[in-house]
């Protein structure tokens, strides 16, 4: 026997749209995916709401017949998204891998919004997270009163999504506990979820797929198992290649979020972007830009997420309590922040860049006395 879930919704107040903090990608950017559904005229698989080429254009950004412009959500690797999205049309899950701020749950979100226009069918995966949020749970008062029944059962976000035929995310996939992790197989290979207190089971429609994400330096807290494993497909995401890239990644971020807080724009704040890049690209290599100086790289990762936070970060200083420009002092503070998390082993390495490499750049003199002074 199958049961069937039904699909809920949350109403703003007073049937007003609130004003949230961070919308929703298939929110944010619904201007561009109503502009794709209405001129996409290619194939879609089964309840998607874009064809794939369309899925990868919104990600990859680009120019519409009409002359819409959509806007890049991805920097990277044109076949990598390709890859991912056909991966969707598949009967294989999709596991997005990387270090840490590769954008794998801002690939995850979107690739969400466009194929299925919700991106919020997700499970946060912690050490923490139980086999109920990947199957389902129990409105215990009902259980008590009344005994199993569909009237008891919580749905997951995955069964949610196997009834609907839409995407189901998952979150850091690693960290949740290997029992937990398994409760994915059958799902998988099966497209079935057994209830047996009810002597029922969910059983996938068509449009139905998971998307996981995963951390390269978790590998070894909650390795998947080989069963697991073979049910996805694994797409690797790279740190950007080049500092013009990260550069541009950094700013398009940093404008998007700087907007939603009403901060000002920062013109002239391309110079100390390229800056924190720099040098964050440059203690992640071990080497300076010119090649001709060996590093000692800190233990944080100093991901491009975390460039996009110093920067923001700076652009409130400059708005607050400045005159609005980013300058080297906006940022000195959350690079320190972000390079030394060891106080004692990466306090010495910040240092030794410090006058190894910043005091002897060209045109680095007020960086290095902004981060000399907050260093101190």
């Amino acid at each position: 026997m199958t049961v069937s879930v039904e699909p809920t919704s949350v109403e703003p107040k007073h049937g007003e749209p609130a004003e949230v903090l961070r919308p929703h990608a298939e929110d944010a950017f619904a201007d561009e995916l109503a502009a794709l559904a209405a001129q996409d005229d290619r194939p879609r698989p089964a309840r998607w709401k874009l064809s794939p080429w369309a899925v990868a254009t919104y990600l990859l950004g680009g120019t519409l017949p009409d002359g819409t412009v959509i806007t890049p959500k991805y920097v990277g690797p044109r076949r990598l998204v390709e890859v991912a999205v056909t991966t969707l049309a598949t009967d294989r899950a999709l596991l997005l891998l990387g270090v840490p701020g590769t954008a794998k749950t801002w690939v995850s979100e979107h690739l969400a919004a466009a194929v299925s226009g919700d991106s919020t069918l997700l499970v946060q995966g912690t050490a923490g997270t139980p086999e109920e949020a990947i199957r389902y749970g129990w409105n215990y008062a009902q259980l008590l009163a009344n005994g199993p029944s569909r009237d008891a059962l919580v749905p997951s976000p995955v069964m949610r999504a196997m009834a609907d035929g839409m995407t189901a995310r998952i979150e850091e996939l690693t960290r949740i506990p290997a029992d937990v992790q398994d409760s994915l197989i059958t799902i998988l290979s099966e497209k079935t979820l057994p209830i047996p207190e009810l002597g029922q089971e969910v059983q996938a429609v068509r449009g139905f797929n998971v998307i996981a994400t995963a951390n390269d330096r978790d590998r070894g807290v909650n390795d998947l198992s080989s069963a697991l494993r073979r049910r996805f497909n694994t797409v690797v995401l790279p740190l950007p290649e080049s500092v013009e890239a990260e550069v541009d990644i950094v700013s398009r971020r940093v404008d998007q979020i700087g907007r939603s807080l009403d901060l000002p724009a920062a013109p002239d704040g391309v110079a100390e972007i390229r800056r924190v890049v720099t040098v964050f690209r440059e203690l992640r290599d071990g080497v300076a830009s010119d090649g001709r100086t060996k590093l000692k790289s800190p233990s944080g990762t100093l991901s491009t997420a975390e460039a996009i936070s110093v920067v923001t970060n700076g652009l409130a200083l400059a708005a607050h309590f400045g005159d609005g420009v980013l300058r080297s002092g906006d940022v000195a503070a959350g690079i320190l922040g972000a390079v030394v998390r060891d106080p004692a082993a990466d306090r010495v390495i910040w240092q030794e860049y410090l006058e190894a490499v910043v005091r002897e750049r060209d045109g680095w003199k007020d960086f290095y006395r902004a981060c000399r002074e907050v260093s101190a």
